[in-house]
């Protein structure tokens, strides 16, 4: 990178003061293929900022927003036919012509789950903000995470409990959700869970946490990027659309790999990867690094 452009980067103060263009990529791809993977994006976004000392915290939160949006909207190309038949099932509801009863129940449980999360999030936010984005908690949550999504595979796996979706599943994975508030959680591992706990498949479960992402991230992001456009401090608009163009792209390919992988295999390798990820934040945490 010519030195010009490297200086006229890093002179950029506000929300990406402490962050040059190959930080910006790293973090957008950290978002994009960790947000849908059950590993915790918001956990690995608070790792690597202490890696690379990005650790404006009220520019990083927005920054992270805004990555979130662009994953969002990967999230909503993705799927798209999916959301627009859940639209047609809707208009005809209203319209009292008929229609699918298992579209009709996957609104219902939609609308239902997304309630805790929206409830929660504007209750806990500054909460979350400002006391649990250290790196010695992301591991503890980490690993707390990991024995949920171990035992939800052993109900899974062992006691064979199939249950088709209800409004009632629906609010309670809803609630599940809320656990992905606290960084290290991972809604999609959180929310996964949650639905085989409940006795929906693998794939029934990932489908329906994807969706029920869909207005929470929408909305916090879009609150969040409104906020940073009216903030009065500078923005480097343009490692925003780099970070948030990595994240949109990356995050596609996340989703697409996440949907065909537990079509075939359990969440058991993101388990022993959070597990030995936590270990090494611990030691690092520890000795000091």
């Amino acid at each position: 990178m010519p030195e010009s452009i490297a200086q006229m980067l890093r002179a950029s103060h506000g929300i990406l003061k402490n962050m040059d263009f190959v930080t910006t990529i790293v973090l957008g791809w950290v978002q994009g293929m960790t947000e849908f993977l059950p590993v915790s994006s918001t956990g690995h976004l608070v790792l690597v900022r202490e890696i690379f000392h990005a650790n404006d915290t009220s520019g990083g939160l927005a920054f992270d927003a805004v990555l979130h949006l662009a994953t969002t909207a990967a999230l909503i190309l993705y799927f798209w036919k999916d959301l627009t038949s859940l639209v047609h099932t809707v208009l005809r509801t209203l319209g009292r012509l008929p229609v699918d009863e298992r579209d009709t129940m996957l609104v219902k449980a939609l609308l239902i789950g997304t309630i805790p999360a929206v409830v929660f999030g504007l209750l806990l936010e500054k909460t979350m903000d400002s006391y649990f984005r250290q790196p010695l908690l992301v591991a503890v949550v980490l690993i707390i995470g990991s024995f949920i999504f171990a035992y939800a595979e052993y109900v899974y796996a062992y006691k064979n409990v199939q249950a088709p979706l209800s409004s009632k599943t629906g609010l309670i994975i809803g609630f599940f959700q809320v656990l992905a508030l606290i960084p290290g959680m991972s809604r999609s591992g959180i929310t996964i869970s949650g639905g085989l706990l409940l006795g929906l498949s693998r794939v029934e479960s990932a489908r329906f946490a994807f969706l029920l992402a869909i207005p929470v991230m929408l909305g916090g992001g879009i609150k969040k990027l409104l906020e940073l456009m009216k903030s009065e401090v500078p923005v480097d608009w343009m490692l925003v659309a780099v970070g948030a163009t990595t994240a949109f792209f990356v995050g596609l390919a996340s989703i697409h790999f996440m949907m065909n992988f537990v079509r075939k295999y359990s969440l058991w390798p993101f388990i022993w990867y959070r597990i030995l990820l936590a270990i090494f934040v611990i030691a690092l945490v520890f000795s000091g690094g």
